[in-house]
This record gives structure tokens, C-alpha cells and sequence, in this order.
């Protein structure tokens, strides 16, 4: 962190390192649009293909719908190869204004305040840093993301425009005169408190899980020693493999954490598109929701909450209530 700071902040190479960051996350994110294009339409329950028989691991005939290599053939079977980047100059936007957020909130709010987590703090000093650190993050990330939102509805709705083959959001600037025009400046930011939320449980659950596996279940004894020698006959190895295991934690937490928050993420998303006058948001595929609370409920009861967040054995549950073609 001190590294990242440190070039965000000294003069001339700022802009160079803001701008590489940009590009690098422009590539990223136009690798991935076609994964999450697939799995916004599977959130908000469009499945054009019957779902196949198959068997599980214990032998039984399940049925199971299209994975996501399947529905990615089926929309350049309709759209052609272009048509899996629908919605992608907003998003693009969204990622590149959330990236010089954040680089912008570092230089005025520099991160070198911080005290960085040590191994030799003992639990209560160790555990006030990283309340620290996790809540310079969650500002961070809640003011990017209260930026970056109308240009993430933007894009949520001009991809889920698929389903009914509409043309109503077919620029950024003409989707933002749209968007104040029938719903005011409150219809840039439905779905955001989801989104906000989500956000917080993350970073507060992946770092405080980290922080309390680290200090009670890593042995980091023999740090104490210059070099990590100590009194085992190998020292080296041992606390080679702690801080191995140390900087491996949080990763795994994330995918843990990252999995239990999705039903934000599922909310906030169907929210974006909800009653915005687009097939994908109106019934058959979604009823009118009054509030974010409202469609948490109505997914809970439908057994819905984690729909699309797997995109190759796609299982169909009970509770499905999908529209189909």
C-alpha cells in the first residue's frame, strides 16, 4: 500500500500510474463483459434454451440449464460476435471513474497515516489497525461507488434490452436525458444501498475473518528471530509456510465473504432494471418491486437469492420461475 501511495503521490508519475491503472482495468474489464452479460440475463430469469437432463455425482437425472458457454453461442447466434459487448462503453466508463475516484481520494486523504498490521502487535493493537485500514477502505469504496453507479445502471440496462430486443438505451448521453426524464435524479442511483451494503459486509467480513484466522491459528513464533532463525531444526521453512499462509487468507476469505454477499450484489442489480419500462423489468420476469427490501423478499421465498452466481452446472431448483421463450 505504502508502494501504490508513494506513486500516486509524487508528482509527475501520478498521472502516468493513474492512466496505466485506467488502461489495465479497461482490458480487464472487456475480457470479462461477455461473463457478466451471460450472467445478468440469468439474474433476471431469461432463459431462451430448455434446460437438458443430466446426472449428478450420485447418479440421479437432474435437470440442468444452459451453462454459460451455451448462452454465450446463443447471443452470438442472434447478435452476432459484437452483440456479447453490449453495454460495455458505460461500464467502461463506471470502472475507469470509480479507479481516478479512488486515486483521487488517496492524494487528498493519503493512506501513510495508516499504521500497517505487524506480526509482533498483540491482538488489540494489531486489531485497531486494521479497523483502520478496513474503514479508510470502505470510504474509499463507498464514494467511488456512489459515483460510479448511474453509468452502472446505464449499463445493466442496455444489456438486459437482449431480452425484449428493445433500442431504448443506446448511448450514454441519450440514456442519461431518458433516465432524468421519467424517473429524475433519483433513477441514477436505484439499486445503490444493495450495492453500498454489500460492499461493507465484504470488506468488513474478509478483513476482520482474516485478521482473527492470522493471529489464532498461524504460528508465527520463530519471527521473533533475526531472520527468522529460531530453536526448530527448521526454522526457515516454518516461517516461510506462516507467511505463506498469512498472505493467502484474505484471498480465500474474499472468494468465502464474496459468496455470502452475492444476494446484494443479485438485489442491487434487478433493482437497476426494475420497472424502467424494458421487458427484463416487468412480469413475466419480475414483478414491480417497491423497495430493494421487497425483492430480497420476494427471491427468499422463491429460493432465488444466489440466481447466476454459478455459470457452469446451473441446476434447476425448485423454486425456478423462469420465463422461457
Amino acid at each position: 500500500m505504502d508502494g501504490a501511495s508513494g506513486g500516486l503521490g509524487s508528482g509527475d508519475n501520478a498521472p502516468t500510474t493513474e492512466a496505466l491503472f485506467v488502461a489495465l482495468g479497461a482490458g480487464v474489464t472487456a475480457l470479462s463483459h461477455p461473463l457478466l452479460y451471460v450472467k445478468l440475463l440469468i439474474q433476471v430469469g431469461h432463459e431462451p434454451m430448455p434446460p437438458t437432463i443430466g446426472t449428478n455425482v450420485l447418479g440421479r437425472k437432474v435437470l440442468y440449464l444452459p451453462s454459460f458457454f451455451t448462452y454465450a453461442k446463443y447471443i452470438v447466434q442472434v447478435d452476432g460476435k459484437i452483440g456479447l459487448f453490449r453495454g460495455l462503453s458505460p461500464r467502461l466508463m463506471s470502472n475507469a471513474l470509480s479507479t481516478v475516484t479512488r486515486g483521487s481520494m488517496k492524494k487528498v486523504f493519503p493512506p501513510d497515516e495508516i499504521e500497517q498490521v505487524s506480526n509482533k502487535d498483540d491482538m488489540k493493537t494489531s486489531l485497531r489497525k486494521v479497523v483502520k485500514e478496513t474503514s479508510y477502505e470502505m470510504m474509499m469504496q463507498c464514494v467511488s461507488r456512489m459515483l460510479a453507479h448511474p453509468l452502472h445502471v446505464i449499463s445493466m440496462r442496455c444489456m438486459v434490452q437482449f431480452v425484449g430486443r428493445e433500442a431504448k438505451y443506446s448511448g450514454v448521453l441519450s440514456s442519461i436525458g431518458k433516465i432524468f426524464k421519467e424517473e429524475g435524479l433519483l433513477g441514477f442511483f436505484v439499486g445503490l444501498i444493495p450495492h453500498l451494503l454489500g460492499d461493507v459486509v465484504f470488506l468488513w467480513g474478509c478483513n476482520l475473518l482474516a485478521h482473527f484466522i492470522n493471529a489464532y491459528l498461524v504460528d508465527d513464533s520463530v519471527s521473533d528471530t533475526p531472520g527468522g532463525l529460531g530453536n526448530d531444526q527448521n526454522p526457515g521453512s516454518q516461517f516461510s509456510q506462516a507467511l505463506a499462509i498469512r498472505s493467502y487468507t484474505k484471498f480465500v476469505m474474499g472468494i468465502a465473504v464474496s459468496m455470502l454477499t452475492y444476494p446484494f450484489l443479485l438485489v442491487g442489480d434487478l433493482m437497476a432494471v426494475n420497472n424502467c419500462g424494458l421487458q427484463a423489468g416487468l412480469p413475466p420476469y419480475s414483478p414491480v418491486f417497491k423497495s430493494w427490501i421487497h425483492c430480497w423478499k420476494y427471491l427468499s421465498v422463491q429460493g432465488q437469492l444466489f440466481r447466476g452466481s454459478s455459470l457452469l452446472f446451473r441446476r434447476v431448483s425448485s423454486g425456478s420461475c423462469f420465463a422461457l421463450e
